[in-house]
């Protein structure tokens, strides 16, 4: 019998503001001592009094309107009971039947995956655990962090599918600059709801909650592995028991925690040390005005506009910096958008940001007031290009040295003597004493081996050190060859 899986998914993500959600002390994920933001009233002392953060409330809200959701008028905060080491309060101010966001969506590769809810609650602590030792410790400075929480419904039919809202969730985030949205440190997590059902069967199956997924290719193979567990169950006469289960990265599988909680066990009540909020239309207004160019709007935009390739967008929307430079790039090309020569130009600067830029990058990691390369230099560096004046392998060469150290390509060029021999005389000239030198390679070429003459146009580019236009050595290598 075929399954068919439902899956739901609750991510949270930890927003990104100067103090923590009830508190002013410091919200700083990049602190790597223990116990240093903190303060009586994250670590709930008695006496102490809670005060909303207002800029994470309207950052829920601006994730909210992106996402199409109705935001509320009126909501509250409420207490979620429950015991654990690291929360120090023994509850969490959560939200439960009023949420500041409800009824939104999010389209994933032409499907729409609804939105039940975002609410906003605060983070718990960190427990470590020292290898070999018999106790845990406690570290209470994500205490109290401001925290995100999306839930969808169950229109989910894949992992695949859950990573990929997961991803555009991520992208969102950073473009609202509400999280950056680090998996591997923690600032947003996915839990998925998995369930099988037989094909033919309208009612869902039983519910099974994978905890705090870290990483997007955790969330596609836990979700693959417990349906594929759940069904196995299914086929073989047995149950499937409502729980929560974690997931094993090294063993790939999921193994259980505990019964799935449900919502009375919280003992749920309205928070009565904060007091509930009233917004207006207008207000909803004025937070709208705030979004930018979301992630699925630059996509199209780009694709309009720049006529690039679907892996080309994806780079410059999933890097919004980088898809910034480049178009800073284009508009200093200065030539008329209408012009076969600038798509040209479009494209060549596209593959080298992408092919080359990126990657020189990624080995410096080098950011804002760092990088020294200005829009106007690529874009003179491509015009040079577009010209034949410098071929690839210079290219690259200057863009090296633009990268290490700034300047105008042209000024580099010059002064390290990369300019482009185009002098045919001068090329057969040492061409021919490439031939001299090389009588193997002549004889395998004479012999029909093509790669000879491959091997003898790398030797022509590197005593020329690149000077010499690739095609410009082949057709002149094979002309004297053939005489």
């Amino acid at each position: 019998m075929n399954y068919i899986p439902t899956i739901g998914l609750e991510i949270h993500a930890e927003l990104k503001t100067k103090s923590k959600m009830f508190c002013s002390s410091l919200n700083d994920p990049q602190e790597k001592h223990p116990n240093v933001n903190i303060c009586p009233i994250c670590m709930g002392h008695p006496g102490t009094l809670p005060v909303a953060n207002k800029v994470a409330i309207h950052e829920v809200q601006k994730v909210g309107l992106a996402l199409n959701c109705t935001l509320a008028l009126f909501s509250k905060f409420d207490r979620k009971n429950y015991f654990y080491p690291d929360l120090p309060k023994g509850y969490q101010i959560s939200q439960y039947d009023l949420p500041f966001c409800s009824e939104g969506y999010l389209d994933i590769a032409g499907k729409r995956i609804r939105i039940t809810r975002i609410h906003l609650e605060e983070d718990a602590g960190r427990l470590i655990h020292p290898p070999g030792a018999d106790y845990s410790l406690v570290d209470f400075n994500r205490a109290g962090v401001p925290l995100m929480e999306l839930v969808t419904e169950p229109d989910i039919t894949s992992g695949q599918e859950a990573m990929a809202f997961a991803k555009e969730l991520q992208i969102l985030l950073r473009y609202l600059a509400a999280s950056d949205a680090n998996m591997d440190k923690g600032q947003m997590r996915v839990e998925a709801n998995v369930s099988v059902r037989p094909n033919g069967q309208e009612k869902l199956g039983t519910k099974v909650e994978v905890k705090n997924l870290n990483s997007f290719k955790s969330v596609e193979r836990a979700i693959a592995f417990e349906a594929r567990r759940q069904s196995e169950l299914l086929e073989s006469g047995q149950e499937v028991i409502q729980e929560t289960r974690g997931w094993d990265d090294t063993k790939e599988e999921t193994f259980s925690q505990r019964e799935k909680e449900d919502a009375h066990y919280y003992r749920y009540f309205p928070e009565p040390d904060l007091p509930p909020f009233r917004f207006t239309k207008e207000e909803f207004k004025a937070l709208k005005s705030e979004i930018p160019e979301l992630p699925w709007q630059r996509r199209e935009r780009f694709s309009r506009e720049y006529d690039l390739g679907t892996s080309e967008i994806e780079v410059f929307v999933q890097q919004k910096d980088i898809g910034e430079y480049f178009e800073k790039v284009v508009s200093e090309l200065g030539i008329d958008a209408a012009t076969e020569k600038l798509q040209k130009l479009i494209k060549l600067a596209s593959n080298y940001i992408i092919t080359d830029l990126i990657g020189i990058l990624q080995k410096a990691s080098v950011v804002g007031e760092d990088f020294l390369i200005t829009p106007e230099n690529f874009a003179e560096l491509m015009l040079l290009i577009e010209k034949g004046e410098i071929s690839s392998p210079i290219a690259k060469q200057v863009l090296k040295e633009m990268f290490s150290k700034g300047g105008d390509p042209s000024i580099i060029i010059e002064e390290q003597g990369l300019a482009q021999i185009s002098d045919t005389a001068s090329i057969q000239e040492i061409a021919k004493e490439i031939i001299k030198s090389n009588p193997k390679a002549v004889e395998d070429y004479k012999k029909g081996k093509e790669n000879a003459l491959q091997f003898l146009v790398g030797q022509l580019m590197s005593k020329t050190k690149g000077t010499v236009h690739p095609e410009a050595a082949r057709t002149i290598l094979g002309d004297i060859l053939k005489t």
